[in-house]
């Protein structure tokens, strides 16, 4: 090999070692974007109400539910028993608590008692129900169950079975004097092939039914009288207070199952102390508006779970 090949070699070796040992260009990585915590979605909270019997006691319920909306608070479901039944299924079809205040004070007692003659008919009541059925459709424009703008439901019994029934489908009007039917008092209603009585006899605040609706945060509202708190002046007033007796053993039961109980204090008000019902409702506003702060505690509470 000559001078001229060897330092062609050599420069050759430099250049390729200068090419191996040149400085690589920085990598350049895009800057990482901080990740957003998402808020934790609040569940909506399906509200039911849970009206219960008690006659005329049951105007009382009115005043709740004046207090409720006073408050915001409007049930997704509602459920009613006898009484319950009657201004559940006024509320359900879109009157809301000072239009039914207003049905209240305009309703005429002879409007819904039509008397029977047990003497000279076979009959099982004093009164036939169908003045109160009447009522109810009248009032309500003939509106199906299904057709009311609150899912609603109406508690009956069974006559010949004992089982309980939910009405949420059909005649409202009818379904509603089924579930009033208070045996002795009104005679019982016939629809299909069954006879229906009071739903007071198997389910006097029908908290589990509401559930059944689809309800997970239940309000009760239980209006049923002490029995030793009614004298008894009237034959009525012996079945109402035998119904007010019967239905403290399953209250006490059922209303463990409802996430608030509001027990307006009725005092000593009849059943059939229909020209109470302003005091009563009053009673009902009372009541609600002093459970309200534990109520949105723990409704609140509920919305978070």
């Amino acid at each position: 090999m000559n001078r001229f090949q060897i330092a062609l070699v050599l420069s050759l070796g430099s250049l390729l070692s200068a090419c191996s040992t040149a400085p690589r260009a920085p990598v350049v990585t895009q800057p990482t974007a901080p990740q957003t915590v998402q808020p934790k979605a609040v569940k909506p909270v399906r509200i039911g109400l849970a009206l219960g019997g008690g006659a005329a006691r049951g105007f009382a319920h009115i005043g709740v539910i004046k207090a409720l909306e006073a408050q915001g608070i409007v049930p997704d479901y509602v459920a009613g028993t006898s009484a319950g039944s009657l201004v559940g299924a006024m509320y359900a079809a879109g009157n809301n608590g000072f239009a039914l205040h207003k049905l209240a004070l305009e309703m005429d007692e002879a409007a819904i008692s039509d008397w029977s003659v047990p003497l000279f008919a076979k009959s099982t009541g004093v009164l036939k129900g169908e003045a109160l059925q009447q009522y109810v459709n009248r009032t309500l424009g003939n509106a199906p169950i299904e057709k009311l703008k609150i899912p609603f439901g109406a508690v009956a019994t069974d006559l010949n079975t004992g089982t309980p029934i939910l009405f949420r489908r059909g005649n409202t009007g009818a379904a509603v004097r089924a579930s009033s039917a208070v045996p002795g008092v009104f005679q019982p209603v016939r629809i299909g092939d069954h006879s229906y009585v009071d739903g007071g006899l198997v389910s006097p605040v029908p908290v589990r039914f509401v559930r059944e609706m689809g309800a997970d945060f239940v309000i009760a509202v239980n209006i049923s009288a002490q029995p030793d708190a009614q004298p008894s002046t009237s034959s009525v007033d012996v079945v109402l207070q035998t119904f007010a007796i019967m239905g403290q053993s399953i209250n006490q039961y059922e209303l463990k199952e409802a996430d608030v109980v509001i027990q307006p204090r009725l005092g000593t008000m009849k059943g059939s102390d229909f020209p109470g019902r302003n005091t009563a409702i009053l009673a009902g506003e009372q009541a609600a508006a002093a459970i309200m702060p534990e109520l949105r505690r723990k409704l609140a509470a509920r919305k978070e779970q």
